[in-house]
């Protein structure tokens, strides 16, 4: 199954809107992340992040309720140490 993991952005990498980059910790684990789809991130927001790429800001709550259902089902663990995006 695929799922979009919501992360909080910790810092932005690059100045062109296609190639920005942002570190993303997902619950601790920190990721390097896309941000070609959302151009409109910054530092401190939650994205929804799918195969290393951040596909939509989302709320500090709804990206807490996403992660403690993620966690209840014991997928948090696979979908962020899994494929899909580089360690930062």
């Amino acid at each position: 199954m695929c799922l979009a993991i919501p992360g909080q952005i910790l810092n932005l990498q690059g100045d062109d809107e296609i190639t920005r980059m942002a570190r993303v910790s997902f619950d601790g684990i920190v990721k390097e992340i896309s941000l070609a789809y959302v151009p409109e991130a910054r530092t401190g927001d939650y994205v929804l992040v799918h195969a290393g790429f951040a596909i939509q800001t989302i709320d500090e709550a709804e990206a807490e309720r996403t992660l403690k259902i993620l966690r209840e089902m014991g997928e948090l663990d696979e979908e962020t140490g899994g494929p899909g995006a580089t360690d930062a």
